[in-house]
């Protein structure tokens, strides 16, 4: 059944929710619009307890350029108080606990650039294959940002650890997907012809695990990895980033 959306094409077939980004003349840059559809299709996931599986992709070239900078570039030049950025940072940091949270697997299936925003979508999620034509960046410090996106440095940190993220976001280099396999940001790495094949291998045994018994265990792993809520600095990324922008935009004056 395809769903009715401007920026996603949602597909559901039995117990695998595919989910891709569809806005391939953008590159499938993340905008407002895109979380609010994302964010639509995640929380109506628990209303459908059938789902064990959802693969998130993207359309055309590219997995995901990042976040919109046309958009963000609109909204730091007319937002004076920061409010809507501030609004866009959150929906950011609520796609990505929904993808860490939800009861079912979250898969990446990667191809092309995978850069920022794109990478954080990616990382969130339980499973993550890659074509071996990928490129992925982390270009916020070059942009003038802090890495304030989704929540997204914590987790980083968490799989790949802190020295190698450090390196990443410093130096915001390129590497490609044998370099993404040896930090533990792709579990698997194939021709992008096999991508699917490569997935279909994860989806069948998945599909016929006990579903209280996937939810237990994705909690637990979450709970295992993660630091105290408490001390979970990523929760004001949101702040750091509309502080961020107005300082550049002070600077500029």
């Amino acid at each position: 059944m395809m769903n009715d959306f401007k920026t996603l094409r949602v597909l559901h077939e039995g117990p695998v929710l595919r989910v891709e980004l569809n806005s391939p003349e953008t590159g499938n840059a993340v905008s407002g619009p895109m979380l609010d559809e994302l964010l639509a299709v995640l929380g109506a996931l628990p209303d459908r307890p059938d789902v064990r599986v959802l693969i998130l992709s993207g359309a055309g070239d590219h997995f995901c350029l990042g976040a919109d900078r046309a958009e963000f570039a609109h909204i730091s030049a007319t937002d004076a108080t920061g409010g809507r950025l501030r609004a866009l940072g959150t929906k950011a940091r609520q796609v990505c606990d929904a993808l860490a949270t939800s009861d079912a697997v979250t898969v990446a299936r990667l191809h092309g650039s995978v850069i920022g925003a794109g990478v954080a979508l990616a990382v969130f999620c339980d499973l993550r294959a890659g074509a071996d034509n990928c490129r992925f960046r982390l270009p916020e410090l070059a942009l003038g940002m802090p890495p304030a996106w989704g929540g997204s440095l914590p987790r980083l940190i968490q799989e790949s650890g802190a020295a190698r993220i450090r390196e990443l976001i410093m130096t915001g280099q390129n590497f490609d997907a044998a370099r993404a396999a040896e930090l533990s940001l792709l579990h698997k790495v194939v021709p992008e012809e096999g991508l699917d094949d490569a997935i279909s291998a994860w989806t069948k045994p998945l599909v016929r695990r006990s579903a209280t018994a996937l939810r237990t265990t994705k909690v637990m792993m979450n709970a295992y990895a993660s630091a105290s809520r408490l001390a979970d600095a990523s929760l004001f990324d949101a702040e750091l980033l509309t502080a961020s922008v107005a300082a550049g935009r002070a600077g500029r004056r």
